[in-house]
């Protein structure tokens, strides 16, 4: 017969506990396989408890296996041998140790965005307005290509503000550009070579490699990824930043466009991947129109995310697929469902679709500008104007500060470390060559940067790279 005691009767149901104490007796060997349980009503009058709570208890074991029923006779214990061995061999509780994150006073390397500068109120607003008036929409599954209406709103936005000429079909949404290299590997193959940048944000290699594609790295010239060593990689998919490299800061001149254009269209089965991550930032001069506007092939992939014109934990991404490939995606891969949430698709797509957007992006383009300048004014009175030299500035959220020091990069990026500055060099994000890579390139991000946190950030890289 049972003698359980029940001790935290107001934190959990009776019948839990009772159902912990005879799977731990079972589970412990206690109770052997095979052997009878007590009766309902027997059971319950010994411990002091109603008849349902052992009901209850009964039924959850039973349900998980751990007892069985036989009609007229009761309840036997189950033959869980195998468990029962691995229950004795009972272990500490499993740890996951993750690298210590570093804390920096000042990173230059961050895309982060300051929280004052995201749109709170109107976002809230917008959302509740959905909540309200979107009930039923809310509650259906989005398509595999994105709730129409968010697709509409990014297409007049691209039409409006880069020059593309598309319809809603062709935009797929994705949360966060990685998963739509993924989509993009399967709609043009994996067993193709991709071309990518060098220097080049790491990360792309990585989801790349990660799921065994082939890359080979081009190296750039003063006009872009160089289509002479494009043509002779081997590579069948180019993906380039033609209006912004990152890290180099690079704008693709116009011919060499129409170059990688002409190589894509030589063949059947080239592409051409166009990254336009921060297009929106280009804080001098006209915006440049997109190499998709270009395109009258078919052959370029268009690719671009919220995460540098919102924030990066609106994990949304997008991308514009040449008319045959959005039909081979909605045929082959529309058993996918968006990876974005339903509430805020709808929620951006008013963000976009009634203004929000571009007001937005008009104050977030001065803002940076300002704090740019700031920034750049700052290192003119500073001691680091007589050992650096500032270059590709005009565009994105970052640019480069050349120092005319004799100290390896990785000492400096030490030392700044040390004094609680995070910075990254040019040279780190060449994937080969690295022999041809310039030193002493400080590739300086600074939406991350406070406004009023400036002069003192520009003091402590100053006393960071003091020789």
């Amino acid at each position: 017969m049972f003698t359980y005691t029940f001790q935290d009767r107001k934190t959990q149901s009776l019948y839990l506990q009772l159902y912990q104490h005879i799977k731990d007796d079972i589970t412990g060997g206690k109770l052997p396989p095979g052997e009878k349980l007590p009766s309902k009503r027997a059971a319950a009058k010994n411990l002091g408890v109603s008849v349902i709570t052992v009901e209850n208890a009964y039924a959850a074991l039973q349900s998980e296996g751990y007892i069985y029923s036989k009609p007229k006779k009761g309840y036997f214990v189950s033959e869980i041998s195998t468990l029962y061995h691995a229950a004795v061999q009972k272990a500490e509780p499993a740890q996951v140790h993750l690298p210590p994150k570093p804390d920096y006073r000042y990173d230059f390397t961050s895309n982060g965005i300051i929280p004052e500068n995201f749109p709170f109120s109107v976002w809230a607003k917008l959302m509740r307005e959905g909540f309200h008036n979107l009930k039923h929409d809310l509650m259906m599954p989005s398509p595999a290509g994105g709730i129409p209406a968010l697709q509409e709103a990014i297409c007049a936005h691209l039409k409006q503000f880069r020059g593309m000429d598309i319809v809603p079909e062709q935009v797929i949404i994705g949360a966060g550009t990685e998963y739509l290299y993924s989509l993009i590997i399967q709609l043009l193959g994996g067993e193709k070579c991709y071309a990518i940048q060098n220097p080049g944000y790491h990360k792309i290699h990585k989801i790349y490699r990660s799921v065994g594609v082939k890359t080979v790295p081009i190296l750039e010239d003063a006009h872009g990824m160089s289509s002479a060593a494009l043509k002779t990689s081997g590579a069948s998919v180019a993906h380039i930043s033609p209006s912004h490299a990152f890290p180099s800061g690079t704008v693709m001149s116009i011919s060499r466009r129409h170059e990688i254009l002409n190589w894509a269209n030589e063949t059947e089965n080239r592409y051409i991947i166009e990254d336009d991550y921060d297009s929106e930032f280009r804080l001098d001069g006209k915006p440049l129109p997109a190499l998709q506007s270009l395109d009258s092939g078919g052959k370029v992939i268009y690719v671009n995310t919220f995460t540098k014109s919102l924030s990066p934990t609106i994990r949304i991404g997008y991308m514009v697929l040449p008319p045959a490939l959005a039909e081979k995606f909605y045929r082959t891969l529309g058993f996918y469902s968006c990876t974005v949430s339903t509430f805020e698709q709808y929620t951006l797509a008013k963000f976009i679709s009634e203004g929000y957007f571009e007001k937005h992006i008009n104050r977030m383009r001065n803002y940076y500008k300002k704090t740019r300048n700031r920034i750049l004014e700052e290192i003119k009175k500073s001691p680091l104007a007589a050992i650096s030299e500032v270059a590709e500035e005009e565009a994105g959220l970052h640019f480069l500060l050349k120092l005319n020091t004799a100290l390896p990069d990785a000492f400096l990026k030490k030392k700044a470390a040390q004094n609680g500055v995070n910075l990254s060099f040019l040279s780190e994000y060449y994937l080969t060559d690295t022999a041809a890579a310039p030193p002493h390139i400080l590739v300086m991000n600074y939406s991350g940067i406070p406004w009023d946190a400036i002069p003192d950030a520009v003091k402590a890289l100053e006393k960071a790279i003091d020789q």
